[in-house]
């Protein structure tokens, strides 16, 4: 008799394979956002989608605050049409990001979620930083 887990087959490698590349393309975790920081090869936007009340208590070092109900087409038309934005919220608990990486999308623009937000962040022991920080032009 199989185990819970294995009592429903996994999937085929090439199935995985192609089910993580495509999730990977939808998402970025912590880490990746911390050492792209780091190394200066930060080659995105990274948007902290919270209230501005929130990003001056706390907030991940180089982002901007820019509420998703704030993305409009002329907000986000201060950067090449080719930019990446990166954007996170709280944490697994809020879907400031979903909606935030929705309306990104609809607006035509590459984006991904980092996966986990504040809580990942701080669960990863990476050091944030306060008080306010550069908005998108209004």
């Amino acid at each position: 008799m199989p185990s819970p887990v294995s009592e429903t087959p996994a999937a085929a490698p090439e199935e995985t394979a192609a089910y993580y590349a495509r999730k990977l393309a939808f998402e970025t975790d912590c880490w990746d956002v911390q050492a792209s920081i780091s190394s200066g090869k930060a080659d995105f936007v990274l948007i902290d989608v919270r209230s501005p009340a929130l990003f001056s208590r706390s907030h991940v070092p180089g982002a901007i605050n820019l509420p998703h109900g704030k993305m409009t087409a002329h907000r986000m038309s201060e950067w090449p049409a080719d930019t990446l934005f990166v954007v996170y919220c709280a944490g697994p608990h809020c879907n400031g990001t979903d909606k935030a990486a929705l309306r990104l999308a609809r607006l035509g623009l590459s984006v991904k979620v980092m996966i986990g937000g504040m809580t990942g962040w701080a669960d990863e022991g990476f050091a944030f930083t306060d008080g306010e920080a550069p908005m998108a032009a209004q």
